[in-house]
């Protein structure tokens, strides 16, 4: 047990990203609890918490990415051990929000899963939510218990600024949607902005019909929050390419990274592809033009800040500002 500014506090860790777990309890110096997550032979999931969680404020970190459905049930079967053993508190760190990209309804008889993930959640016990760049913002609102959606903008903005000192920079959103996102980086930059304008012809494909601005002569950095198949990243980057851009990077915070997207990556012009680990890479995902980096311990101090009742926005926001106070 931990007791942290004078409240107990656990942290648990389920599948799906055990290496971020690590780096969260290292970041806030609370020890990892155990659980013993059960898998049957029918495919169904039970869990065993090993140690008494009555009157704790517990964490539990898991990202509900592939198999998406089993890193679900996981973590609400868990939340609703939770509940049932007497935890004063249950906040679900998040990094990854899976079926975010279902947020509304694009055609007429669709569901909107999003919205359905969010109850289930709360029907399971949990007070609270920590996540990273939701796909969409207006996911905040399915909820009735408060969510924070942090940005990783900050920290893939500055491994390009104080790691790689990229001058003569545009940042360029890949599609009309993540204008809001490529926008906040391109202030961090103080760089112009450029639009991808794109089309869909089905799920997980895109035809790039023009660019909106001035790449020519410049170093192009694509700002996105999912990379999965990266069809779309690829496309958009040749497009530039072509547009006259001189170099081409790109900044993601969710490694998806389904089929063969590590070859297109490589294939591809891109020069570099940035992402933080929100969810776990495969072995089969590594790549000399892959970096990723650690949200960790950024997480590890939001925890520290929710048990002290301290605000958590400015842990993200000042990353980048880290010379004006050397």
């Amino acid at each position: 047990m931990s007791i942290v500014y004078g409240k107990k506090i656990k942290l648990f860790a389920l599948s799906s990203n055990k290496a971020l777990a690590e780096e969260i309890s290292a970041s806030s110096g609370i020890e990892i609890s155990k659980v013993d997550v059960v898998k049957f032979a029918d495919g169904e999931i039970s869990v065993n918490i090993e140690e008494s969680v009555r009157g704790h404020h517990v964490f539990v970190i898991q990202s509900t990415s592939a198999p998406a459905n089993e890193h679900l049930m996981e973590l609400l079967i868990f939340s609703d051990a939770l509940k049932r053993a007497s935890a004063k508190s249950v906040t679900v760190i998040m990094p990854y929000y899976g079926y975010s990209r279902q947020d509304r309804k694009a055609k007429s008889r669709q569901p909107i899963t999003a919205k359905l993930v969010a109850d289930m959640l709360q029907v399971a016990g949990i007070d609270r939510v920590i996540s990273i760049d939701l796909h969409a913002a207006q996911i905040q609102g399915f909820f009735d218990k408060p969510i924070d959606n942090f940005p990783a903008a900050p920290l893939l903005a500055d491994h390009f600024l104080h790691n790689k000192k990229l001058e003569n920079v545009v940042v360029v959103s890949p599609d009309h949607g993540g204008v809001t996102r490529a926008r906040m980086f391109a202030k961090i930059f103080n760089s112009p902005l450029a639009i991808i304008d794109k089309r869909r012809p089905a799920p997980n494909q895109a035809e790039v019909q023009n660019i909106i601005g001035d790449v020519e002569g410049k170093i192009a950095i694509m700002v996105d929050d999912i990379i999965d198949t990266a069809g779309t990243l690829v496309a958009g980057a040749q497009a530039l390419y072509d547009a006259g851009a001189t170099e081409i990077y790109a900044a993601a915070t969710h490694a998806i990274f389904s089929d063969n997207a590590v070859c297109r990556i490589e294939e591809s012009v891109i020069k570099e592809v940035v992402v933080t680990d929100t969810i776990e890479l495969r072995s089969d995902c590594k790549s000399k033009k892959i970096t990723q980096l650690s949200i960790g311990p950024l997480l590890g101090q939001s925890i520290l800040h929710i048990v002290n009742d301290e605000p958590i926005s400015q842990i993200f926001d000042r990353i980048t500002h880290k010379d004006d106070k050397e």
